[in-house]
């Protein structure tokens, strides 16, 4: 069961996504809150899985209340959902550590499947957010051979995959290798470099010059790949 925060300052917003969630056979939605330190306040005696966050909110806002989340010793995932598709948001957002972004206009069942992404460990944002935050990206300054060169030659391959946006399943399919293994891998990939996520290790791979501008999936719920 994946235990949700709902963090909205619009109550018809907040109650609606609310009642979809209920509505989930998996879900259990534990409070709602009105902003970011009502947030935190039911953090501090209730279990969650998932936060759902929007960003702009009297009090304290989205992107204040995921960093604070962070702090945490045991912090839950962030989803930020918001109108407002603009790239400071989601830099912002994701630099806080948020897990996954995407547009509160998008179909409910897209919200739904990418609620349970972030919870399974994956890292969603909007297409659009996607191709913008590899757009906005500077020209690669790192030297790839320094990433590449710490890891192992499977390690790699699974790397490129994971950085183009494959889900596990694509990326095995590719390597001839098992979703677990390929699991496995991805773990060991994070840890060797550093990376609180594949979000992070999206960015590495452009901002290194690993992969290429333009190779960045755009279809569905553009994802930096499958966790489970």
């Amino acid at each position: 069961m994946i235990r949700l925060l709902i963090v909205d300052d619009q109550e018809l917003l907040r109650q609606g996504l609310a009642m979809v969630a209920r509505s989930q056979p998996d879900m259990e939605v534990i409070a709602e809150a009105g902003h970011g330190g009502e947030a935190l306040r039911v953090l501090e005696t209730e279990p969650v899985d998932v936060v759902v966050m929007d960003v702009r909110m009297p009090v304290m806002d989205g992107i204040v209340a995921t960093r604070e989340i962070q702090k945490l010793d045991e912090p839950p995932k962030v989803l930020v959902l918001t109108t407002f598709d603009l790239d400071e948001y989601a830099f912002d957002a994701l630099r806080a550590g948020a897990s996954g972004f995407i547009l509160k206009d998008a179909p409910g069942e897209e919200i739904i499947a990418a609620i349970r992404h972030v919870a399974s460990g994956d890292s969603v944002i909007a297409p659009a957010t996607t191709r913008r935050l590899i757009d906005h990206l500077t020209a690669p300054t790192g030297d790839p051979d320094a990433v590449l060169g710490r890891l192992t030659e499977r390690e790699r391959d699974v790397f490129l995959g994971l950085a183009r946006g494959d889900s596990n399943a694509e990326i095995g399919a590719q390597l001839f290798l098992s979703e677990t293994t390929v699991k496995t891998h991805v773990g060991r990939i994070l840890s060797k470099l550093g990376l609180r996520d594949r979000i992070q290790a999206v960015v590495l791979a452009y901002e290194t010059g690993v992969v290429a501008r333009g190779t960045a999936r755009g279809d569905g719920a553009s994802r930096a790949g499958r966790a489970d």
